[in-house]
């Protein structure tokens, strides 16, 4: 985490880089925006702290500056007592957040921890952008729960090494999406080539593996390569690995251990450079430790062994995946997008998943066709109020679906004849409640879960007269 602090107060700057250095913050403590400016760049991965007046060019001037820059960069303006009109000038500038002058340290720290959240994930989407840019068929591993935030940073730790991964995961869980990030994230250029161990006959396995020469058998007239060599420089997806045959699996083992193969039919050895990239429903480290013959590829592969979440693990991930997959589907079908009621969203978050990830795709395509039917309910499904839920997530599935209440704003306030303009404006005004409720009135933070802009939250709280309940 990191921080650039301007504060032209000695006494003050000392003290505010002392509170931020405390709560885990590297800082750049600088006496002027110039100082500043030239520590400044697009791809600062941390958070900017500014006073207004400054000697020189100002906090707001700054604040533009780091605005031409990257209008995503965030910056806390802090303002004197009484400097109200600042304030909204800096709210109007873009500013992430204010902080009046005397300000407790909790109050700072508040603010800054939540602009580093939002940077490090503006950042890691622009590379994930970045990335699908030069892999447009690379799906993207949707969720924010602590078991997937996991299993981002491993991939993003482990991907750039020339390392062989095993992924553990029930059907469904998103083995093949985890392969091809690691691949998109690795710089490899070669192709990503997958193969089902579990659906090629034992008959052709070989020469599918390892290619053949012309002659090697009946009906091979010319020479042939494998899919481990037209994987070369890239990376070899073996899916279901656990069912690959035995005899194949020892050949496999040797070709993994000195990264040479050779045709069948042939002699002549040919130098392998790929990654390979197993995936497994079954427990290998478990046959391994019993001996057993399927052991042997998990002592092999398994240098580094990756652990996909169940669904039903992930309970606070269904509103984002369910909103990007009925999205997609929507766009496929030429269908209007559904909407749901929070009763149902928390069933379907209750639900037992079986088929995982992929089972939850499928329910959403059918959610779009108007067909969905019954979701698996879970063998101790929780109440709808007891279902886990995540505030992030909800607010993102809201964003990006017509989420409802259990029933219409006008229904519940008997207010059925209201034109629909008064319903939009009454249901809005229930959000922004429920989200200002949800944080004890911190508008900045109820600004982030609804994720809109601070300035566009001021604006409808004073346009339906809401009260924060702060003082």
């Amino acid at each position: 985490m990191q921080a650039i602090l301007i504060e032209d107060e000695a006494p003050l700057r000392l003290a505010t880089t002392q509170t931020l250095e405390l709560g885990g913050f590297a800082v750049q403590a600088c006496a002027s925006a110039e100082e500043a400016l030239a520590l400044l760049r697009a791809d600062f991965a941390g958070v900017v702290v500014t006073d207004v007046r400054l000697p020189g060019r100002s906090g707001l001037e700054l604040l533009a500056d780091a605005a031409a820059l990257d209008a995503e960069l965030p910056v806390i303006v802090v303002t004197g007592h009484g400097d109200v009109g600042m304030a909204v000038a800096a709210m109007r500038g873009g500013a992430y957040d204010f902080i009046e002058k005397p300000f407790a340290a909790e109050r700072l720290l508040d603010a800054v921890r939540r602009a580093q959240e939002r940077r490090t994930l503006v950042l890691e989407n622009r590379q994930l952008r970045a990335a699908r840019a030069q892999h447009p068929d690379m799906p993207d591993l949707i969720g924010r729960s602590p078991a997937i935030e996991e299993l981002k940073l491993v991939i993003r730790n482990v991907a750039p090494a020339a390392v062989d991964i095993l992924i553990h995961g029930q059907t469904g869980s998103g083995k093949e999406v985890v392969a091809r990030l690691l691949h998109a994230a690795s710089g490899r250029k070669g192709n990503f080539v997958a193969i089902n161990c579990g659906a090629l006959p034992e008959s052709v396995f070989e020469s599918e593996i390892f290619g053949h020469e012309a002659g090697a058998f009946t009906g091979a007239h010319k020479r042939r390569i494998g899919k481990l060599e037209y994987a070369q420089g890239g990376t070899v997806f073996l899916d279901e690995i656990e069912s690959m045959p035995m005899a194949l699996q020892v050949k496999l083992l040797r070709v993994l251990q000195e990264r040479r193969l050779e045709r069948l039919g042939g002699n002549e050895g040919v130098a392998l450079d790929c990654r390979i990239v197993a995936a497994t429903k079954v427990d290998l480290l478990q046959l391994a430790a019993q001996g057993l013959p399927r052991g042997p590829v998990y002592y092999r592969i398994g240098v580094v062994s990756l652990e996909l979440p169940r669904l039903r693990d992930r309970r606070d991930d269904i509103p984002l995946l369910l909103a990007d997959f009925v999205r997609d589907a929507a766009l496929r079908y030429q269908r209007p997008i559904p909407a749901w009621t929070a009763q149902q969203m928390a069933q379907w978050q209750a639900g037992d998943w079986p088929g995982n990830v992929r089972e939850l795709r499928n329910f959403a395509e059918r959610l779009v066709l108007g067909v969905a039917g019954a979701v698996p309910a879970a063998a101790s499904a929780p109440s709808a109020t007891a279902a886990p839920t995540s505030t992030s997530a909800s607010a993102t599935a809201a964003r990006n679906l017509p989420h409802q209440s259990d029933a219409p704003p006008n229904q519940e306030h008997g207010a059925e004849a209201l034109p629909l303009p008064q319903q939009v404006d009454h249901y809005e005004r229930e959000l922004i409640t429920q989200a200002l409720a949800s944080v004890d009135g911190n508008v900045a933070q109820a600004a982030d879960n609804l994720m809109v802009p601070r300035k566009t939250l001021y604006d409808k709280l004073k346009k339906y007269q809401i009260g924060t309940g702060r003082k």
